[in-house]
């Protein structure tokens, strides 16, 4: 269980313009809208930047990741991928950004500094189709993806309450 000071990140990946290629970050910016956090927990959007993020991931005790994970799956099948485990997405169909994140936490080792990795995914439907917006089918998967980020949350014992945006409510009930 993490201490008050251990730092915890919770980051989105994806890229916005290819439909469900987006999904962490959608997911991301809901949990932001709903949720505050303490201090120690950095919600990052780490988009499609791939390796450049080695200085970023090796720095918090734990890291919780939101993607797209291609897997056989039907469209909107959750995986949880952790520990040993996370070796597994490199069994998957990978998109360019992926499996250069994946080499930025394969460097973390060099450094000393791997965080303790849970990956969380959904499988797509369409990251073919060039739009902002996600599928039917992922669209309805961001609340329940967010119950799983804030599941994770409690397993590490780190507080959150609901949040506000800047007109004072929520944009997206959870």
């Amino acid at each position: 269980m993490p201490m008050d000071n251990e730092q915890i990140m919770i980051m989105g990946m994806g890229c916005l313009i290819n439909c469900d290629e987006g999904f962490g970050i959608h997911v991301l910016e809901r949990l932001k809208q709903c949720y505050a956090f303490p201090k120690n927990v950095h919600v990052i959007d780490g988009s499609v930047l791939g390796t450049s993020l080695l200085g970023v991931i090796s720095q918090p005790a734990h890291l919780i990741v939101i993607d797209v994970l291609r897997r056989g799956g039907k469209a909107g099948d959750f995986y949880r991928l952790a520990g040993k485990k996370t070796a597994d997405i490199l069994e998957g169909k990978l998109a360019h950004y992926q499996s250069e994140f994946w080499d930025a936490l394969v460097m973390c080792r060099a450094l000393d500094k791997v965080p303790e990795t849970v990956i969380l995914g959904v499988e797509p439907e369409d990251v073919d189709t060039c739009s902002a917006d996600l599928s039917p089918a992922l669209r309805e998967k961001v609340a329940p993806m967010v119950t799983l980020i804030l599941s994770e949350l409690d397993r590490l014992g780190v507080p959150y309450k609901p949040g506000v945006t800047d007109d004072g409510t929520c944009q997206y009930p959870i």
